[in-house]
């Protein structure tokens, strides 16, 4: 009797571990369809697109980094299984949590917020230095970021 409910315990264990531990991907956009969660405008430019995988297995598109922000900033983070952006240098898809940021007014995002993504804080300080202008940001700082758009 207690092997089984020994058994029992450690099988809903590993099934509530594997449960916890999904992995999230980004979603291939289709910009016929797909459309801004804050500004409703179509994701036409995917360089600047970003989208949050939500635990329930949606997803919320957007079609620049500060309406994804403006977005994420409400959510409950405990709804949030990932959220993504498109890396400037290489248009793969990025970890918003773990990215690196340039805050440059000239780049012209779809909402002019104009704040792009990189993969690690050595490409972002790399792109400040070819353009001449920009301001290197985390994810902290970007959370706390006054948009100003």
């Amino acid at each position: 009797m207690k092997k089984k409910w020994l058994g029992a315990l450690l099988a809903t264990s590993l099934l509530l571990t594997a449960c916890g531990n999904k992995e999230y991907e980004a979603k291939e956009i289709n910009k016929q369809t797909d459309i801004c969660k804050i500004c409703n405008m179509s994701l036409a430019n995917e360089k600047y697109a970003g989208q949050i995988a939500l635990k329930n297995g949606d997803y919320e598109m957007f079609d620049d980094l500060g309406c994804l922000m403006d977005y994420y900033k409400t959510m409950n983070k405990d709804d949030i299984g990932e959220a993504f952006i498109k890396d400037n240098d290489s248009d793969e898809w990025l970890d918003v949590e773990k990215s690196t940021f340039v805050y440059d007014k000239k780049v012209p995002t779809p909402m002019s917020y104009g704040v792009i993504a990189f993969k690690d804080e050595a490409a972002a300080k790399k792109y400040v230095e070819k353009n001449g202008s920009g301001k290197v940001m985390s994810f902290d700082e970007l959370k706390s970021f006054n948009w100003g758009a």
